[in-house]
């Protein structure tokens, strides 16, 4: 079986300590965690955002190793400017209106063309790149993976807050998201080439000026040979992310043996698969999915287990059993969507919110 390697990056908003609000960290953060990190942390469009990134990662253990030295020193790079981090998809409370933007051409662009859908983009994602051989194995691995994508996503779910208002739902950051084109559940592509010529066209009318302005919750990255799953919130705890990760390449891996062996997974159609991903915005762990085989709804605490037995025969050749069994762990205190809802249920303070969710940022990493 092929090494099936690891990326990830994570999102983190710049949280001011006194007044719990997002703050611009004037990309001190980035220019001080360059010297340490160099490629590895970069600024994003809205100054209050900080993104990291891992080197290429062999196995999951490799994976957790470089998630938690990151939040590491990007936690510590903070605290010497006055900053505390936080992971989660949304701000409880911050207004995007009120977000400074970083100076740079390519968002000036971006800004121009989309004007306030591109300035209320205030969201903070999870990004997982699974290394695969050809582009083409890729696109049907892809093809197949996307019938999951809302069975990971509600584990991940962890925004239920936008602007001061508890939204309803689980996960409200692929609702502010869904306002960019070009975003959600990918159409079924027959090969790599066939995909490479809608690019082309996109890039031809003007559309796009390359494919990473595809951004859709799972694609073929356009540069490196990797499947890059971007549905996710990010999550709080380095654990979670890492159970997310551990799963995606357990899938990855699933269907490449699968085709392997000539057997082929039932390709569902994206209409249906978004209703599982409307679902799953909405309830996150606590509602239920439609099981398109047996068309019903079933509760997401079965399908969980189902999806453990589905990637049980290739978790131990990853070295990933562990993090993938992860996701018990998960449904039994809840996505962090379920565990913000808490404090704001007990406290009804959306600072005491965000400092949950600060303290849940550095559990295992400090």
């Amino acid at each position: 079986m092929p090494t099936f390697t690891l990326g990830i990056e994570e999102e983190f908003q710049t949280i001011d300590p006194e007044t719990r609000e997002l703050r611009s960290h004037m990309s001190k953060i980035v220019e001080g965690g360059q010297i340490v990190l160099q490629e590895r942390v970069k600024a994003e469009m809205h100054q209050a955002v900080v993104e990291v990134g891992t080197n290429i990662c062999h196995n999951v253990e490799e994976a957790r190793r470089e998630v938690t030295f990151l939040r590491k020193e990007i936690i510590e790079l903070a605290d010497r400017q006055n900053l505390k981090i936080a992971a989660a998809g949304t701000h409880p409370f911050s207004d995007w209106q009120d977000q400074l933007i970083t100076p740079n051409e390519r968002y000036d662009k971006l800004i121009d063309e989309m004007r306030d859908v591109a300035r209320g983009n205030l969201i903070f994602g999870l990004h997982c790149h699974v290394g695969i051989e050809s582009r083409n194995e890729g696109i049907h691995i892809i093809n197949a993976v996307r019938y999951f994508l809302p069975h990971i996503y509600a584990l991940s779910t962890n925004s239920p807050f936008w602007t001061g208002r508890n939204t309803g739902f689980k996960s409200y950051r692929s609702k502010v998201f869904d306002k960019f084109p070009r975003t959600g559940i990918p159409e079924f592509f027959s090969s790599a080439a066939e995909y490479d010529e809608y690019v082309a066209l996109l890039v031809k009318t003007n559309c796009i000026d390359n494919g990473k302005k595809i951004w859709w919750d799972i694609r073929l990255h356009p540069y490196f040979n990797t499947i890059e799953f971007r549905i996710c919130d990010v999550p709080m705890r380095v654990d979670e992310t890492i159970c997310l990760a551990a799963l995606m390449q357990a899938l990855v891996a699933k269907i490449y043996k699968l085709m392997r062996q000539n057997l082929n997974f039932r390709p569902y159609r994206k209409v249906l698969i978004n209703e599982n991903k409307w679902r799953a915005a909405r309830y996150g762990i606590q509602g239920k999915l439609i099981d398109f085989g047996k068309q019903e709804e079933v509760p997401y605490k079965h399908l969980a287990h189902e999806l453990l037995d589905f990637v049980d025969d290739v978790v131990d050749d990853l070295g990933s059993r562990h993090e993938v069994e992860y996701i018990d762990k998960i449904l039994e205190m809840g996505t962090g969507a379920d565990r913000q809802l808490d404090v704001w249920e007990r406290t009804r303070d959306f600072r005491q919110v965000v400092d949950y969710i600060v303290s849940e940022t550095e559990v295992g990493v400090r």
